[in-house]
């Protein structure tokens, strides 16, 4: 058997694991865990691309709702000299897996606190500086209005003026849960959209469907302005989208 072979063995391994830790994982906890499988590499590497495009400059990365690490592993690589990346897990058991993922990564030897692990609420956090770019993973549309709203107002804080933030959702959920949910968990799902779009009217600067993802899903990228009068929240319009 050849190294090649070998390799790619544990690859599929590893992904199939991971597949059967988010679905278990889901199972527990909607709130910590809204994926039922990790992100594919198209999804992972269109999420990281605001990383790789500022080039060789330092950069303040953080990643919330990182899970079992794909998209980790997609920013590790990408992290150019002097960057630091904080990865924020509320799941217990996926915050120790991105430990371990940390200690262990080959890129990462001897680079002492380049990237951190935090097992806590993104909303808690208090690093003390602000980032050059967000990559959320949390699952949006498995919160209330106030939820969404309450974190998207906090990722625009802890964003750099002129900081980008990338996420996505997955296609056709708001069908689906048509179909399966009660009128009032549907009723509050097409809500989350509404404050999500709010955002996206005033922030977005580009969006993309990955198709080969499982399942489909869309990728929004939205930019703090790079002056600060322009961040002011329209409370008025977002308490009208959370009702």
């Amino acid at each position: 058997m050849d190294d090649w072979t070998t390799s790619h063995e544990r690859v599929l391994a590893q992904r199939n694991a991971e597949g059967w830790t988010f679905l278990i994982e889901a199972v527990r906890d909607l709130r910590t865990t809204g994926a039922v499988a990790p992100s594919g590499k198209a999804l992972a590497r269109l999420l990281t691309d605001p990383v790789a495009r500022n080039g060789a400059r330092p950069l303040n990365v953080l990643e919330a709702g990182a899970g079992t690490g794909s998209v980790t592993r997609a920013l590790i690589p990408r992290l150019s000299s002097g960057s630091r990346l904080d990865v924020v897990e509320a799941n217990p058991r996926f915050a120790a897996r991105l430990r371990h993922l940390v200690r262990t990564h080959p890129q990462l030897a001897g680079s002492g606190e380049r990237v951190r692990v935090h097992h806590a609420l993104v909303e808690h956090l208090d690093p003390g500086h602000r980032y050059d770019v967000i990559v959320s993973g949390l699952p949006f549309t498995n919160f209330t209005p106030a939820q969404v709203d309450t974190l998207m107002n906090r990722y625009m804080d802890l964003l750099e003026p002129g900081g980008t933030l990338t996420y996505f959702a997955y296609r056709g959920t708001r069908h689906a849960r048509a179909l399966t949910a009660t009128r009032a968990e549907a009723r509050r799902h097409r809500r989350a959209e509404e404050v999500l779009a709010d955002y996206q009217r005033r922030y977005a600067t580009g969006c993309w469907t990955v198709w080969g993802n499982l399942p489909p899903a869309k990728v929004w990228q939205l930019r703090r302005p790079a002056h600060p009068s322009a961040t002011a929240t329209s409370r008025t319009a977002l308490t009208g989208a959370s009702r």
